[in-house]
């Protein structure tokens, strides 16, 4: 508590001291010793781990002077633009870009040795090099550097710093190639602005694939020339009957331009031949009975079918199919196939493996979810496991056939990633049908040993999906999927043997501050250390 000393008689005889001092030359100015600077955080507290961290030597410090050198490439200038684009407005610095000089902070591009996605960080007292044999190995190093710096770099008015980086080396490469999250923009529709937020955040750790679920029961969010209702019958609701909305061909493709700035491939996933109550309430030819169902703004799954005997089913699918292939510029497209209760087994299968050949002749990779290997995988397709720890042995056994016979598996497991669960029963958002997930039991399991009998070269990442039946607003986005999908990321990117819920939960604890600073509303998980703030 400040107190007011200004009518004490002690005033006067203090000044009077001083002068005295002062007078006798014993008073410096500048003499009293400035707290000391706050250590730098150390190189090993980073999420996702790195591979490999050498501590070593005196840090750098970012000054007025720091430079921020680029290779002359547009890309690496672009990842240069990034990066000042982080650090100017909270260190009050210029940071020109340059391709001249020496010291500062140094993005460079050499050939091979890290990569597709690799990146070595070097800092000591002259300057900071991140080196890279692609650019997204570079923007990886990026947000490497931003956890290494105070988390008040990440605020938009300038701070006090000081601006260190510890001093040592970051060698670092990714544990599998595909590091998802999927955001379900179906049962509530989210904007572009809030999907490039959500993108953003998806950067800071290393998630390459923003898997979108654009089509469910409760609503169809891509345009599609050919069928025009779908979006705007189709799209037009949501769960509890708001008013919906979709993506023109536009938003889409600005979302996929800007997920691809952050290094991200958009994945978007039609779900077939289930989950489609809004494609069958747009057009009635595509139900049995040609009989169009009203929309559905409820919460119940199963009930829905295309029907798979007519021709105009797959009239449909190639239409779809070639619409959003021809503005997806990534691998892949997902065709759903989870929870076809509707759909018999024999036509399930007549359907998917009709279905994945349309994927193929417009370019992409077929994903499906893990009952695709009910069926026939195609060859180079993905499947995606959402079982349980406690899935029937059968069907987790025609899983590992499928992957023993080259079909890779994306992990997806429900009582582990799936960012909608509760964390707790006293949790204000979620669904718990899987069960409670909190953020260590997320984060504790190995991706490479998590289903009996499936090869680990099958293993070809992680994804966090967000289901939104519960979800309204970017906060609900953020307060389930935070802490959690930073726990996802790294099974994806660390080697197995960094991992550690002990050393973790010290490293998570430290990324509060850097998400309040963000305006991340987290979840504050008892489980973890958090600073105070």
């Amino acid at each position: 508590m400040r107190r007011n000393h200004s009518t004490t008689p002690r005033t006067p005889r203090i000044l009077g001291s001083l002068l005295l001092v002062a007078a006798a030359g014993v008073l410096t100015l500048g003499a009293a010793h400035p707290a000391p600077a706050a250590a730098p955080a150390p190189l090993d507290r980073v999420v996702p781990a790195p591979a490999s961290v050498r501590a070593d030597g005196a840090p750098y410090r970012i000054t007025r002077t720091t430079g921020v050198r680029v290779d002359g490439s547009a890309e690496v200038r672009r990842i240069g633009t990034y990066l000042t684009g982080i650090l100017r407005p909270s260190t009050g610095y210029p940071l020109p870009l340059t391709e001249q000089g020496t010291g500062g902070i140094r993005l460079h591009l050499v050939q091979g040795g890290f990569g597709a996605e690799g990146y070595r960080l070097q800092s000591g007292p002259g300057g900071v090099t991140i080196t890279a044999s692609a650019p997204a190995g570079l923007f990886h190093g990026v947000q490497t550097l931003r956890q290494l710096l105070p988390a008040a770099v990440e605020r938009k008015t300038v701070q006090s710093g000081p601006w260190q980086i510890a001093g040592g080396t970051i060698e670092d490469r990714p544990r599998y190639s595909y590091r998802g999250a999927m955001l379900d923009v179906s049962r509530h529709f989210f904007t572009v602005t809030q999907v490039k937020r959500y993108i953003d955040q998806l950067a800071l750790y290393k998630i390459n694939e923003l898997h979108l679920h654009l089509s469910d029961d409760q609503g169809w969010r891509i345009a599609v020339d050919s069928w025009p209702r779908l979006a705007t019958h189709g799209g037009s609701t949501q769960v509890g009957g708001g008013r919906g909305g979709h993506f023109s061909k536009a938003d889409y493709q600005e979302i996929v331009r800007y997920a691809a700035s952050r290094y991200l491939e958009v994945v978007p996933e039609i779900d077939m031949p289930g989950h489609t109550n809004a494609a069958l309430s747009s057009y009635a030819k595509l139900n049995c009975d040609g009989v169009a169902p009203p929309l559905y703004t409820g919460t119940q799954v199963g009930f829905s079918s295309l029907c798979v005997p007519k021709a105009v089913t797959y009239d449909f699918v190639d239409d779809v199919i070639r619409e959003l292939a021809a503005i997806t510029p990534g691998r892949y497209l997902h065709i759903g196939g989870d929870e076809a209760h509707s759909t018999g087994h024999a036509d399930y299968v007549k359907f998917m493996d009709r279905v994945q050949p349309v994927v193929a002749k417009y370019g992409k990779k077929a994903v499906g979810w893990h009952q695709l290997t009910g069926a026939h995988p195609a060859a180079g397709a993905l499947a995606q496991y959402w079982g349980l720890d406690g899935t029937a042995a059968a069907e987790k056994a025609q899983v590992a056939e499928a992957a023993r016979h080259g079909t890779g598996l994306v992990l997806s497991p429900a009582d582990r990633v799936y960012l909608d669960m509760k964390y707790t029963k006293d949790t204000r958002l979620g669904t718990k049908w899987a069960g409670m997930v909190e953020v260590k039991r997320s984060y504790d399991w190995n991706p490479g040993a998590y289903l009996p009998g499936v090869p680990a070269s099958a293993i070809r990442g992680v994804e966090a999906p967000l289901w939104t039946e519960t979800v309204k607003t970017s906060a609900d986005i953020e307060y389930l999927a935070f802490p959690r999908l930073a726990g996802a990321a790294e099974l994806g990117w660390s080697p197995a043997a960094t991992h550690g819920w002990n050393g973790y939960k010290v490293r998570l604890a430290a990324q509060g501050p850097r998400w309040d600073a963000l305006g991340i509303h987290y979840y504050r998980s008892p489980q973890v250390p958090w600073p105070k703030r």
